[in-house]
């Protein structure tokens, strides 16, 4: 049986220096996606959409390793996009107006007949609130600037800061939605260990 780690097959995008802001150009990938909103810390819509997206993922790796393709590896880190309306209003000082997409890549083996199937077995067994709003669909996010931050999400602001700095320098701009990767078990480690990687897609 072959394992794939994915982490290492695309760690210039799923590793980033925490001193320096860098330049990435992000290929089309397959997410399983979840749509939201509200403040993460309380909002009922983000527990929900984490209680089906986690066990659907493992569900499909699952699948993989014991299907024919019998390819093991390892699930990819939670990844979010955030935006608001009014983006003069995406304030840390008030989150009750973000809105969120929560995301995790699935590897190119994974089918969606895959994960209908899988979709199918989750809630015969355990029927997660949100698992009718999961999609399965492919996401271009292009030319990008990305750094790691390293500590509490409340803290990202100066790092956010910077990369914001480095795209204006750069002569270009903004573009899509504040992205953030998850790579700590935030569970288990200390906060001031927590590794996020922040990117911004640009012009």
């Amino acid at each position: 049986m072959g394992k794939v780690d994915y982490r290492r097959e695309l760690k210039h995008l799923y590793k980033a220096s925490s001193r320096r802001v860098e330049t990435v150009v992000v290929p089309k990938m397959n997410f399983l996606m979840i749509d939201g909103e509200g403040d993460p810390n309380t909002s009922k819509e983000f527990k929900d959409a984490l209680e089906a997206l986690y066990p659907l993922s493992y569900a499909l790796k699952f699948m993989a390793k014991k299907g024919e393709m019998a390819t093991d590896y390892g699930v990819m880190p939670l990844e979010g996009l955030w935006w608001a309306d009014d983006m003069s209003s995406f304030s840390v000082a008030d989150k009750n107006g973000w809105k969120w997409t929560l995301m995790i890549m699935q590897p190119e083996l994974i089918t969606q007949a895959m994960v209908q199937e899988a979709s199918e077995r989750l809630a015969a067994k355990k029927n997660p609130a949100s698992l009718p709003l999961l999609r399965f669909e492919s996401f271009a996010e292009g030319r990008a600037a990305q750094i790691m931050h390293v500590g509490p999400f409340a803290e990202e602001g100066p790092t956010v800061e910077k990369i914001h700095a480095f795209i204006e320098e750069s002569g270009s701009s903004r573009t899509g939605k504040h992205h953030e990767i998850y790579l700590s078990d935030t569970r288990r480690a200390a906060p001031e260990k927590w590794k996020t990687i922040i990117r911004q897609p640009m012009s």
